[in-house]
């Protein structure tokens, strides 16, 4: 494989659990991930949430109950992820699926600090 891991992995299976809020992701290295509505939402890769350059990320807050109604696949290279708070503009590359679930605690905590740095919650 080159570069970065995951760079160039696809997924062999995606499940979506609905009442669990979980999407799981099984990978061809065998690496296999599951992932929170939650988590997934407040980390879109959306311009909504990234912005438009550095610097722009916004913290999303009030996400603590979000699900997922459905996940539709963009060509051989991503999924769009639709919210059951109607956000549907993330594409989630196969690549930023890995990595995310390859720091899903260390992008979790940051998300926790950043919410009570700036006085925020993860309820509506």
């Amino acid at each position: 494989m080159n570069g970065a891991p995951g760079a160039r992995v696809k997924p062999t299976e995606i499940r979506l659990k609905r009442d669990e809020k979980v999407l799981e992701i099984d990978f061809e290295d065998g690496q296999a991930f599951s992932l929170r509505a939650e988590l997934l939402r407040v980390e879109s890769p959306s311009a909504e949430v990234r912005g438009h350059g550095p610097g722009q990320k916004k913290t999303v807050t009030g996400r603590r109950h979000v699900g997922i109604m459905k996940i539709e696949t963009v060509g051989n290279y991503a999924i769009r992820i639709v919210f059951d708070d109607l956000h549907e503009t993330g594409i989630y590359s196969w690549t930023g699926l890995y990595d995310l679930g390859q720091r899903q605690d260390e992008i979790w905590r940051a998300y926790l600090d950043e919410l009570e740095t700036q006085g925020l919650s993860r309820d509506p």
